[in-house]
């Protein structure tokens, strides 16, 4: 573990949905600045991990320390206001509201309402295909755009730390460029960004380090590089 206090320390997490344990005593951490990413197969525990992070899943036991805070106590608006921001695989967007519309419901329970325009007009210089659909409705976009508003409606109240699950999940090969390096530019501008991703090369290029979730458990940590070089370990936890 580093001697740099950490955005986000896991220790001995544990999650369940009824009576399953799909989240077993977890460690991990993500350092300020770092893009880290989750890896590992379909029903390894990777959303369960997140949730649990963001305080979703009731049943947890453990410590999750949030920018120095012991936080798995607190419920998840507490944790949105303290700067953490959580992007779910099913984006919930709102049908019948634009764009800008979702865009300020990012903000409405945050102590920056009174920033909404000056916001809303950032957002629109980071995210050009957003700032052409300000006025649609936001659910007549295409599925990649509507995850772009997704991941800038949780921008919207500036962040330390997002979580996102699944970004480029059934998007389009041209979107996932455009997201990918998104998050290189929002790691630059001093986001912090825990992700979940299948694609595991193009997140593992971005990626300062990651860890290896296989039924539950940590079982491999280490730079994403080496992780990037490794196809063997690749093919053994994360081959769909």
């Amino acid at each position: 573990m580093s001697t740099i206090q950490a955005m986000l320390k896991v220790t001995g997490l544990d999650a369940f949905y009824d009576r399953s344990h799909v989240v077993q005593g977890i460690e991990f951490e993500v350092l300020p600045g770092e893009i880290v990413t989750l890896m590992g197969r379909n029903g390894a525990g990777k959303t369960t991990t997140l949730r649990a992070i963001m305080g979703l899943v009731v049943k947890r036991g453990g410590s999750v320390q949030f920018d120095g805070r012991e936080c798995l106590a607190l419920p998840a608006h507490v944790r949105y206001h303290l700067g953490l921001a959580y992007v779910p695989e099913d984006r919930r967007i709102v049908p019948g509201l634009t764009v800008r519309e979702n865009l300020q419901l990012g903000l409405i329970a945050s102590t920056r309402r009174n920033d909404m325009a000056q916001m809303i007009d950032e957002i629109a210089a980071t995210f050009p295909r957003l700032k052409e659909r300000l006025d649609q409705e936001a659910t007549s976009m295409s599925g990649g755009e509507q995850q772009m508003l997704a991941i800038a409606r949780a921008m919207m109240a500036r962040p330390k730390m997002i979580l996102l699950d699944e970004p480029s999940e059934g998007i389009m090969p041209i979107l996932v460029d455009e997201m990918f390096d998104l998050f290189h530019r929002m790691k630059q501008a001093g986001t912090t960004i825990l992700l979940v991703e299948q694609n595991v090369e193009r997140a593992l290029s971005i990626s300062d380090r990651a860890y290896i979730l296989d039924q539950g458990r940590i079982v491999h940590g280490g730079r994403a590089a080496d992780l990037l070089a490794d196809q063997a370990i690749q093919d053994k936890y994360c081959a769909v």
